[in-house]
């Protein structure tokens, strides 16, 4: 456990002309250090998201393809519609542990960089930084790249109804969708949110009027198919059908990412989270029963895309409505994990582990222009490659370590700092149980594919020379530091951004 005085890390000062130290006080403190004066002129993230606009951040984020094109991958392992759709209750109930946890979490330490800053403060530099490494150069950009290649499959779908697009149209479709939305999240984070809204409205009102269908269907007795016929009784198997179900709840701690831009946190952060869990839990709860009172268990598992199935089933004509609302659904979810994923570079930089650069801000727009970019530059990388969905299978089960990484903190911060203010307190039972089903969902893939889990590991530790060449060796020499310092400074003139202000938490 590393000294208070270094948990709160400031970014170094290396060059007094383009660079200001960011210092972040101690929590217990923080509450009776004099505040600097804040001004609509002061170079800093605003506060310019409401309630709403964090439940659509959510609910956009969470919500993406996966439902409308494949939740067959819990039935796949459950073997039964009534198991398929006790896991899927259960998995939303578990992500509500979990949000109710970083509920408690965010409030406290109330920092950009959710998980990132939990760990950082409680656990130390170092696997913090293993953890933004993972995020930030391999998951993040990764699946921004994967549900943009999924947006410009389905945008282009309706010019190609009898075969598959061409792989170079869709890829262009992807990188032009990445541009325009980094361009709005460096032009202003209002536009941003905005975005956010608009999309998340719409699918939303297109899973709604799948549910209406399947009410329709309920009402004609159309229920055969809900039974436990062929349920799994290899508890292998069930185990992982709720990794898949959890990862299509993936996303709920994502507002924790952009904390300081939320209005009111103490408020405004505990309350939607639970109205977007919530909300998700029951549209996708319905959705499935929706799709079941339609389709046969072969028929969900044989269809690559289950939404477009059931509208061609009963929708006729307008079966193309859910193409477009898919293509919709996903380029929210592309503006989200953007938003979100930027701010994790912005941390990462104002704690010293990434460069200064990307903890600057826009001087004209107030938003972190090159902790965007890069983060967008990042996932057009990757779109060159053909093997990301692997290399996100990797990795992926890095994601629940560090979650589980961060809910454990909340015990033990309550152990090693039980003065600091919580205006949310956890019933310690939760967080109990989050970590030890964590540790669970960490185990279970690694038993059933050792292969892909050694792999995922071997790229994680790639992560530690990085570390200790570039951010633990502090005497780097002269003219290193010298070449660094005139980067940050032309890239601050080209971009028009500086440090943020010393700021309390």
């Amino acid at each position: 456990m590393s000294p208070k005085a270094e948990a709160y890390a400031s970014v170094p000062h290396k060059d007094n002309e383009t660079i200001a130290i960011l210092e972040i006080p101690e929590p217990e403190k923080a509450n009776h250090a004099e505040k600097p004066t804040v001004t609509d002129e002061t170079i800093e993230l605003k506060p310019k998201m409401t309630l709403l606009n964090g439940v659509t951040v959510i609910v956009g984020s969470i919500i993406g393809s996966g439902i409308f094109v494949s939740p067959s991958g819990v039935l796949k392992n459950t073997g039964s519609v009534n198991m398929a759709l006790v896991v899927w209750i259960t998995s939303g109930i578990f992500s509500m542990i979990g949000a109710y946890c970083y509920a408690e979490l965010g409030c406290m330490i109330r920092k950009t960089g959710a998980d990132y800053a939990y760990i950082m403060v409680t656990l130390g530099k170092f696997l913090a930084f293993i953890r933004l490494w993972v995020e930030c150069m391999i998951v993040r950009p990764c699946t921004v790249a994967i549900v943009a290649l999924t947006f410009s499959i389905y945008a282009v779908k309706f010019f190609f109804p009898e075969c598959e697009p061409p792989d170079e149209a869709v890829r262009i479709l992807a990188a032009v969708c990445i541009c325009i939305l980094a361009f709005v999240n460096c032009w202003d984070v209002s536009w941003a949110t905005a975005v956010q809204d608009i999309f998340t409205y719409a699918k939303l009102l297109a899973l709604f009027i799948i549910i209406a269908t399947g009410i329709v269907q309920l009402s004609r007795g159309k229920t055969e198919n809900f039974n436990w016929d062929d349920t799994e009784t290899d508890f292998t198997r069930i185990a992982l059908s709720f990794y898949s179900g959890l990862f299509a709840y993936n996303g709920w701690n994502y507002l924790n990412f952009v904390i300081e831009e939320l209005q009111d946190p103490v408020r405004n952060l505990p309350r939607a989270i639970a109205i977007s869990i919530i909300l998700v839990t029951v549209v996708y709860v319905l959705t499935n029963v929706a799709f079941y009172t339609t389709l046969t268990v072969p028929e969900v598992l044989g269809s690559e895309a289950v939404a477009v199935t059931f509208a061609k089933v009963l929708y006729g004509p307008m079966a193309f409505m859910i193409p477009v609302f898919v293509a919709m659904s996903t380029f929210g979810g592309v503006n989200g994990i953007l938003l979100t994923s930027s701010r994790l570079f912005y941390a990462g930089a104002c704690e010293g582990q990434m460069p200064e650069i990307f903890s600057m801000i826009q001087v004209d727009k107030m938003t972190p222009a090159p902790a965007v970019l890069v983060s967008a530059f990042l996932s057009l990388c990757y779109l060159c490659s053909s093997d990301i969905f692997s290399l996100i299978n990797y990795v992926g089960f890095a994601t629940w370590v560090s979650i589980g990484l961060a809910v454990f903190c909340l015990p033990y911060l309550r152990w090693k700092h039980p003065e600091w203010e919580r205006p949310i307190r956890v019933q310690l039972i939760f967080p109990i149980i989050y970590i030890i089903a964590s540790i669970f969902i960490t185990i279970v893939p690694m038993i059933a594919s050792p292969v892909e889990t050694g792999i995922g590991t071997a790229i994680i530790m790639t992560g530690i020379p990085v570390y200790f060449i570039f951010v633990a060796w502090k005497d780097k020499p002269a003219f290193i530091k010298k070449m660094l310092a005139s980067i940050t400074l032309a890239l601050q003139k080209l971009i028009v951004v500086v440090p943020p202000p010393k700021k309390t938490l």
